[in-house]
């Protein structure tokens, strides 16, 4: 039984992630520990990418885990931007909806060349279709996301991540324990 009630809170209500990569850093850090709220969107069947309730949908800088749209056996973690039927562009790398410059306090430069540049910090106009969401990187100099790979089907959104409950500073070796409860901020 106890297994069962695991299996229903891991598929339906909560699951662990792990972060693999610095596209979301400041926020969140190469091997954070989080938890991410699976229901808040509604409740969503597994493998087939279907949602049977809807409760309410993603908003702008909600940060959630999704399936990768170019490999459906990676989960990504972004921060919504864009949202059904919005126009999103980037020029010199400010973010704008719909021809208006957003607040974008969560945005974190760290690098001012690269390969990448062209398209990461001037990108064209786009609509994001109904039923998807735009989403990028905090780290957006170092992050491959709907800039480079198009919008993320809502149905495929595993959840919004709201607690870290572990962090570990791989250069040192210890615990970053000021990050220990952190809310993801939205």
């Amino acid at each position: 039984m106890a297994v069962l009630l695991a299996l229903f809170i891991r598929t339906f209500v909560v699951q662990a992630f792990k972060i693999p990569s610095g596209s979301m850093k400041p926020t969140l850090e190469i091997v954070d520990h989080l938890l991410v709220n699976k229901f808040i969107y509604g409740l969503r069947i597994p493998f087939i990418d279907t949602r049977i309730l809807d409760f309410h949908p993603p908003q702008r800088d909600d940060v959630i885990v999704f399936i990768y749209p170019k490999d459906k056996t990676k989960d990504f973690i972004k921060r919504v931007k864009g949202l059904p039927g919005e126009t999103v562009e980037v020029r010199n790398k400010q973010v704008f909806i719909d021809g208006k410059p957003i607040d974008d306090p969560y945005g974190f430069f760290e690098d001012t060349s690269g390969a990448m540049r062209a398209q990461r910090d001037n990108f064209t106009s786009f609509t994001v279709p109904e039923g998807h969401v735009f989403v990028m990187g905090d780290n957006r100099d170092y992050s491959h996301d709907s800039r480079f790979w198009g919008a993320v089907p809502i149905d495929a959104i595993l959840g919004k991540a709201f607690i870290l409950y572990w962090s570990w500073d791989t250069k040192s070796f210890r615990p970053r324990w000021s990050r220990l409860g952190m809310r993801i901020p939205d």
